[in-house]
């Protein structure tokens, strides 16, 4: 179990790169909320998006994931509690204004990488935009007072 990694996957590592060149900077196995005792893979901090990218088989791939033969009861019961707290996760960051991206280690680094960059920068121009709303609205307000 200890050649098992938490972080620094192969799969993490190659989004991490195409997300990098392309211009965006980010939190490493990051806990999005302090009060919260989970890591994210990528952790968008200003924009508030949070990655995971989700082993075949620990997290239950429909497609990739087989039950082992020894100790299956074990394993199954294993996969549906990492099942159940990645849900639990999403749930409560999705209730915190966090955008929860999630991701299967046998997906296209290209495209995911692509769909994360896309997100965040969606994200930060939305925040932008309110942003300098109330300020314009603020200076407005003051012009009027004076």
């Amino acid at each position: 179990m200890r050649s098992n990694r938490g972080r620094d996957t192969k799969p993490e590592i190659a989004v991490r790169r195409l997300v990098h060149a392309q211009g965006l900077r980010y939190r490493v196995s990051a806990r999005p909320e302090p009060d919260l005792r989970r890591t994210a893979d990528l952790l968008f901090t200003r924009a508030r998006v949070a990655v995971f990218i989700d082993g075949c088989y620990w997290h239950g791939c429909p497609v990739h994931y087989t039950a082992p033969v020894a100790n299956g009861r074990f394993w199954a019961e294993k996969v549906a509690r990492n099942r159940e707290r990645d849900g639990e996760t999403t749930a409560v960051l999705k209730s915190r204004d966090w955008t929860v991206l999630h991701f299967w280690e046998h997906e296209s680094a290209h495209l995911v990488a692509d769909e994360i960059v896309a997100t965040v920068r969606n994200r930060r121009t939305v925040e932008l935009g309110s942003a300098r709303r109330a300020t314009k609205a603020g200076e407005v307000t003051r012009t009027d007072q004076s």
